[in-house]
């Protein structure tokens, strides 16, 4: 009895102690799987993993914005002035070829009767210069000037206020004198249009001369004279023929026959001049040629 319990004694400790060895292995097994875990799943170290401060700052995308602009070549203008001056600077180039009136002149009436552009009357009408109906064919608006509700010229397009201010010069007897001066002599056209009755203000001429100077509107002159050094005359130049550019209504002529004699299409025509239908008077003038 007794040789049966030892037996049974030994037979049970041998179970747990192989239970107990299984049990190690086991655990054993486990340490080491989590181990491996983790060495697969690790994060990268912080100062590996943290974002830029400009990026989190949103800096990047200005910086980026920054050069696309300066990659497009986009004009950056300080204010009015000079945007308007990047804007009608050709136009007022070919009116000095064509009309003999100096570009800077042109461009500085332009700045100071529009208000840089920004005028009420030009915003409404295109019109640069302030010129008024007088027998004018074309659409009109009314604006409080020297009186209540005055008509005023309106254009399709700014260039065309540049042109009448041109013809509203070469066409006047009193602007005559004018038209002696040299052309790179800004400063006598900024006096000759004073003297000639353009303005009542007696500051006229000096607020003209000093836009041209401070934005050197002169260099358009010079650009049209081909003046390096701005000793050019203005006699030197060959006259040129406006009649190619301009064109008076005679008896018989219609609208047809006009834009067939020098190459138009009827729209484009009564686009060139703002008229509204297809009535002429003999002795109209009309433009003909388009800039």
């Amino acid at each position: 009895m007794k040789l049966k319990l030892v037996t049974s004694i030994v037979i049970i400790a041998l179970i747990l102690s192989a239970c107990g060895g299984a049990k190690k292995k086991r655990n054993g097994y486990n340490k080491r799987k989590r181990a491996a875990n983790t060495e697969v799943v690790e994060r990268p170290k912080s100062s590996e993993a943290k974002t830029p401060k400009k990026v989190a700052e949103g800096k990047v995308e200005e910086i980026n914005e920054t050069e696309s602009s300066r990659e497009n070549n986009a004009p950056v203008f300080k204010n009015n002035v000079e945007r308007y001056v990047y804007n009608f600077a050709d136009i007022a180039k070919d009116e000095m070829k064509l009309y003999g009136i100096p570009a800077s002149i042109t461009l500085a009436q332009g700045v100071l009767e529009s208000n840089a552009g920004q005028g009420e009357l030009t915003l409404k009408s295109n019109n640069h210069f302030g010129i008024k109906c007088n027998g004018w064919q074309g659409e009109k608006v009314y604006h409080d000037d020297d009186a209540l509700d005055e008509c005023f010229r309106k254009y399709n397009n700014p260039k065309y206020s540049f042109r009448d201010h041109s013809l509203f010069l070469t066409d006047r007897r009193r602007y005559a004198a004018l038209f002696k001066l040299n052309r790179d002599d800004y400063k006598a056209w900024a006096y000759g249009l004073k003297s000639a009755g353009y303005a009542t203000d007696p500051k006229y001429p000096a607020k003209l001369i000093s836009i041209i100077e401070r934005y050197e509107l002169y260099k358009y002159d010079d650009e049209v004279l081909g003046n390096g050094n701005r000793k050019g005359k203005a006699n030197d130049e060959k006259k040129v023929d406006y009649t190619s550019i301009r064109y008076t209504v005679k008896k018989g002529d219609t609208l047809y026959s006009i834009s067939k004699k020098y190459g138009l299409s009827i729209e484009e025509l009564k686009k060139l001049n703002n008229l509204k239908s297809n009535n002429l008077a003999i002795g109209q003038k009309l433009y003909v040629k388009s800039l």
